[in-house]
């Protein structure tokens, strides 16, 4: 049988495989990233529309994949704890190791936020209609898309300035609305990202499990297993990027 038609133990191959092809787009951009910021190479398209295009299509995909599988598995909010555990760790070394390149409410921190809000509200959230659900979420992912920056809209579009006290210190920044001296190089708060992850969520039940079996079909299994393991890698990647571009500039 051939790897396009093989199936993979119940598991929805293909949703593995689009994680893993994620994972690579994301560790190039973080390759990038590095060259850039911590080795003074000079790529300008990096640091304008090109490269900030690449890096929303990265979290946007791993986001809208991480909601649309919650219906797939169980003990969400305990899968929350131990993402937002990770966080936690990501937040500790950075803070440890490199304090000028913090990262605080990554998205680690904010994937496990995003799951434990879900399992907690799951018994609701199934009450609402999944057109329903998808259509608001959207929304409200559109209007409030600009919040970290202190204003409603989405991207260019201004609909209007949220009220600057709503600014005011860490736990506001959890939650979207960053004190002017937040600073973090990798920052997911739980808005307006929660209603992008809930997109995929209620993606998965318009959808319905009737219409996915074409996702268990692998194409590319090498890529299926790093969507598997996409918390470890997730955690490793980055220092042992660090650690080879190190060792090229040092035998420079």
């Amino acid at each position: 049988m051939s790897n396009l038609s093989a199936r993979t133990g119940g598991r929805y191959a293909l949703l593995d495989e689009l994680r893993g092809l994620d994972l690579i787009s994301m560790m190039l951009y973080h390759g990038m990233w590095d060259l850039v910021y911590l080795y003074g190479v000079s790529i300008p398209w990096y640091s304008e529309r090109p490269g900030y295009i690449w890096q929303q299509t990265i979290c946007w995909i791993f986001i809208l994949l991480s909601g649309f599988c919650v219906p797939l598995g169980h003990r969400t909010v305990q899968r929350g704890v131990t993402v937002f555990a990770a966080g936690a760790l990501v937040t500790l070394v950075t803070w440890i190791a490199m304090p000028e390149d913090l990262v605080l409410f990554g998205v680690l921190t904010f994937l496990g936020s995003a799951m434990i809000a879900t399992g907690l509200l799951r018994r609701w959230l199934e009450r609402i209609p999944a057109w329903i659900g998808l259509v608001a979420s959207v929304v409200l992912f559109v209007v409030t898309r600009n919040i970290n920056s202190g204003f409603l809209g989405f991207e260019g579009l201004s609909l209007g300035m949220v009220p600057g006290n709503w600014y005011a210190n860490n736990i506001t920044a959890f939650l979207g609305f960053p004190q002017p001296s937040f600073y973090s190089t990798d920052y997911f708060s739980l808005f307006p990202w929660l209603f992008l992850f809930w997109t995929g969520y209620f993606l998965h039940r318009v959808i319905g499990k009737g219409r996915m079996e074409f996702l268990a079909c692998s194409v590319c299994p090498p890529l299926g297993w790093m969507g598997r393991h996409s918390l470890l890698i997730y955690l490793l990647h980055q220092p042992v990027i660090y650690g080879v571009l190190t060792l090229v500039f040092m035998l420079r």
